[in-house]
Formats: structure tokens, sequence, C-alpha cells
């Protein structure tokens, strides 16, 4: 598994569970197999352009909102930034109000 398709895989299982969806849901909204929107969610298989543009469809975002941000490259700046954003998005707004509330405390914390 290469880390574009992990990141890609990540933002699939974000964007879908913002949804409410489940794999299957989102399946038969984009006409494609259950299994093959698990293996992509997991990394484990190459998405066609052809697929990725059918589950962005049917997820209703961009393939801009999709792929942006994407650097495989650990070493540039972007790309923890990317990640925090990537799990961060996956979260219900409660939990991402409570984490934004700790990161707040901790970064007060290390500045004194």
């Amino acid at each position: 598994m290469t880390k574009i398709q992990q990141i890609i895989g990540e933002r699939i299982r974000n964007f879908r569970k913002q949804k409410g969806w489940s794999q299957e849901e989102l399946a038969d909204i984009a006409n494609l197999h259950a299994t093959y929107i698990g293996q992509l969610e997991r990394g484990e298989k190459n998405a066609t352009l052809e697929s990725i543009n059918k589950i962005a469809t049917a997820l209703e975002v961009s393939l801009e909102e999709l792929f942006k941000s994407i650097q495989p490259n650990s070493k540039k700046p972007d790309y923890t930034l990317s990640q925090i954003i990537t799990k961060l998005q996956a979260r219900p707004v409660e939990d991402q109000k409570f984490i934004l509330n700790m990161l707040d405390l901790l970064l007060n914390w290390k500045d004194k």
C-alpha cells in the first residue's frame, strides 16, 4: 500500500462517515461493489479515475476536496497538518470541539 492509497482511502472513509453511510450504501450510490469500497478505504486497492469520480460524485465532494494537500512524503511540512485534518474530519463536531479545547490547553501549557 502506498501513502497516497492510504490517504485517499482515509478521506473516502471520512467523507462516507460524515454522511452516516455504510460501505454498502456508498457502493450502491456510486454503482460500485461494497468489497471494492472497503479495499479502497483500507488502501489495499488502486482506484481507477472512473471509480474515484463515481465515489466523489456519490459523496457530493469535489475531486479537489478529495485530493487536496496530499503529500505522501512525511518530510514535507504540510504532511502532518494534512494528517491531523484528515483524522479530525472523521470525528463528530462535538469531538472536534473537545479536541480543539484540549489543543488550546496543551498549547497554553507548552507556551508557559
